[in-house]
Formats: structure tokens, C-alpha cells, sequence
């Protein structure tokens, strides 16, 4: 691969639209852009990213393909479809996605047989961090593809881990999910439970900041969406969070490790897609707990196991 080479861009959405203007910005060779979405090509405009009228003329003029698209489904359509019959021998592909681990290892062999080299390299962190170039991305590759798509990953990320083999990076970033999702839970019952003993949800945050419970979800999820009760439409909505819990369950049943907390929470997210936070920034979840959405269920926070006894 050469030192510039041709970067073709897939799906230019909520995420994939700031990756591949950081791409467009930073990388000295030619920049290739493709989405379904007129809109979301446009709003590259003002970048070097040239606009290309299908997925196959992207996959036959790029050295390097990325691609950011909603789930498995779309990855292995595009990627088993399109890409792999455009595709020269030598290209790499790169899938931003979030999908199973089983695609991802379903796809890398496919296109391994046609000596297209592949990576799974799903991304963490916010919309804000994609456009800054400082999310996290954790990567599933041969050593030899990892090497040469690290620097380009650099565009988009200050973070790039090595997990193993292609899988590793699904892997990684679907434990990643989960434990915010589940930690996005836990908080929002905590915050409701001090706000409803008398201690502002701000001071809580301030004082559990300084201490042990600190984390990423506090600071981020916590403060900016969840204190001020912001759940914006168009950011990452209770759905989305299903389809990659989804992931979690099948690929904890394929390694048969049982996951209780994860079917708690998988409650909360089902929940919200019922009500009027469907569609909405998924921290929203706080509502339901202030709503008292489960206090018919046996034992709901109400001491019942005790007092039965």
C-alpha cells in the first residue's frame, strides 16, 4: 500500500459524516465518500471528500475501505455484496460498525478467499469525540493489516487498540457498550434515590466525581444529558442500544457465560421504546425510574424479600 493511498468512506451518518471529514482534513491522498443520504454527502461539501455515485465504484477505485453502517445486516450485505465483487485483490477493509462477532468473522474470512484484507474496528466515545478525532477504536485484525491501517485509524482516534485476531474488536467494543449501558442505569437510579432524599442530583454528581464511583458515564451521560434531563432526538436512542444488546446476548450465549445484571437493564431499554423517549438520547432512561416505570414488579426497591420473611 502506498504511503497516501485512496480511502473510500461508507456511510456518512451521526458518526461515520465527522470520521470522514477528520479523514478528508488529515489524510494527504485522495478521499472517496458514499451514503444513500444526499443530505449527509452534502454536508461534506466544504471537504476535499469526493462524492461517488455507488458503493462499486468507491470499492474499485479505493485501497482502503471504511465503513460506518447501522448493524450486521448492513455490514455484511455491503461488505459480502458490492465491496467484495469491486474490490482489487490488496484492498483493506475496514468496518467501524457495530455488529456480531460472528459477522465480523464472517466477513473477514469471505473476503480473505478473494485476498481483500479485513479488520473489524467498532469505535467508543461520543458524537463529540468523532468530530474532535478522540474517540476510542478497538481493532480486530491480522498483525500485518493492523500495521497498515493504525496510522489512518489515527485521523479519527486518539485511542487504537490491538485486541487480537479479526472478532476481538466486537468483542471489545461490545463489553464497552454493555458496561455503559448498564452503568447508565445504575446512575440514573442513584441520582433519582438522592434527589428524592433531599441531596440535588448536582451535588450528588459533584461529590460521587471526587470519589470511588467516578467514571466516564457520570461525567459524560451524567452531567451533560441526564442532570439537566436533555434527551435529544437524532443522538444515540433507546433502539440502538437494543440492537447492540442483541449482539451481547448472542455472544454470550455462543460462550455460555450467564449475564443477569445485562437482563435487568435490557428491561429499562425495552421500556423506553414504548414511550415517548424512543428515538431520543438514551440516558432518558432517568424517567422511567422517576416515573416509578417498574414499582409494580415484585420487589421494587420496596424491601419485599425482607419483609416477607
Amino acid at each position: 500500500m502506498s504511503a497516501n493511498p485512496t480511502i473510500g468512506f461508507i456511510g456518512l451518518g451521526v458518526m461515520g459524516g465527522p470520521m470522514c471529514r477528520n479523514v478528508a482534513t488529515k489524510h494527504a491522498g485522495d478521499v472517496l465518500a458514499f451514503d444513500l443520504s444526499a443530505e449527509a454527502v452534502a454536508a461534506l461539501s466544504d471537504t476535499k471528500a469526493e462524492p461517488v455515485g455507488s458503493v462499486e465504484d468507491l470499492a474499485a477505485r479505493a485501497d482502503v475501505v471504511f465503513m460506518s453502517l447501522p448493524g450486521g445486516p448492513q455490514v455484511e450485505a455491503v461488505a459480502l455484496g458490492p465491496v467484495a465483487g469491486a474490490a482489487r485483490a490488496g484492498t483493506t477493509v475496514v468496518d467501524l460498525s457495530t455488529t456480531p462477532v460472528a459477522v465480523a468473522r464472517k466477513v473477514g474470512a469471505a473476503l480473505g478467499e478473494k485476498a481483500i484484507g479485513f479488520a473489524d474496528a467498532p469505535v467508543a466515545r461520543t458524537r463529540e469525540a468523532a468530530q474532535k478525532g478522540a474517540l476510542s477504536i478497538m481493532v480486530g485484525a491480522a498483525p500485518d493489516v493492523f500495521a497498515r491501517i493504525e496510522p489512518l485509524l489515527a485521523y479519527m482516534a486518539t485511542d487504537i487498540t490491538h485486541g487480537g485476531d479479526v472478532g476481538a474488536g466486537q468483542v471489545l467494543k461490545l463489553v464497552n457498550n454493555m458496561l455503559v449501558f448498564e452503568n447508565v442505569v445504575t446512575l440514573a437510579e442513584m441520582m433519582v434515590l438522592a434527589e428524592r432524599a433531599g441531596v440535588s442530583g448536582e451535588t450528588m454528581l459533584e461529590a460521587v466525581s471526587k470519589g470511588s464511583g467516578d467514571s466516564f458515564v457520570l461525567r459524560n451521560h451524567g452531567r451533560k444529558a441526564m442532570l439537566p434531563r436533555q434527551f435529544p432526538d437524532r443522538s444515540f436512542p433507546p433502539e440502538y442500544v437494543l440492537k447492540d444488546m442483541d449482539y451481547v446476548f448472542e455472544l454470550a450465549r455462543e460462550t455460555g457465560v450467564p449475564i443477569r445484571a445485562a437482563e435487568t437493564v435490557r428491561k429499562y431499554y425495552e421500556r423506553a421504546v414504548g414511550t415517548d423517549l424512543s428515538g431520543r438520547y438514551f440516558p432518558g432512561v432517568i424517567r422511567l425510574v422517576e416515573e416509578g416505570a417498574f414499582a409494580d414488579e415484585e420487589g421494587a426497591g420496596t424491601g419485599a424479600s425482607e419483609a416477607a420473611e
